[in-house]
């Protein structure tokens, strides 16, 4: 696809976060299913609720650019993924094993927070006021979510020191 100009770009994007979106659907089940600590494994169980979320927002939001909403292999996603399920197989305490899980968890949402934040941007700039708002909802929960895994984390932290 050329990208010839913002709205081309914006699109593509769209496209690479709508799959990313779709990637976490699997994950985070397995990222809850090997954390340890209940109050972290309820995090992962309600962001799992929220991608889904994400995954029809940024379905809506395509409407927009009179295309179809067709998602693009999000390589970087597919990265953040991988080097997860390659810590998860780490022989970790379970203590250690949730802070390297909460670790693992907010490098994700720091991209979907940047991703968001410049889909947001674009969306303004061309207009697209229903892609605006649906993708700031995502991106308000993405750093809700970054927000709770750094509170949870002083706990697990402080358990994986001892």
């Amino acid at each position: 696809m050329a990208l010839q100009d913002l709205a081309d770009a914006f699109y593509d994007e769209l496209r690479d976060i709508f799959h990313a979106e779709k990637q976490l659907l699997k994950a985070l089940p397995k990222m809850a299913k090997k954390a340890s600590n209940e109050e972290l494994a309820q995090a992962f169980q309600d962001h799992l609720a929220e991608t889904e979320d994400h995954v029809k927002r940024a379905e809506q939001a395509f409407e927009e650019t009179g295309k179809a909403a067709r998602a693009k292999k999000c390589e970087a996603m597919a990265g953040l993924i991988e080097e997860a399920e390659e810590m998860m197989k780490e022989n970790a305490d379970p203590e250690v094993m949730d802070a390297i899980l909460i670790a693992l968890a907010q490098k994700v949402e720091h991209y979907e927070i940047a991703t968001y934040g410049t889909l947001c941007t674009w969306a303004k700039a061309l207009g697209y006021s229903k892609a605006k708002e649906l993708l700031g909802q995502n991106h308000s929960d993405e750093e809700a979510a970054d927000k709770k895994l750094t509170k949870l984390s002083r706990k697990v932290n402080a358990a994986a020191m001892a």
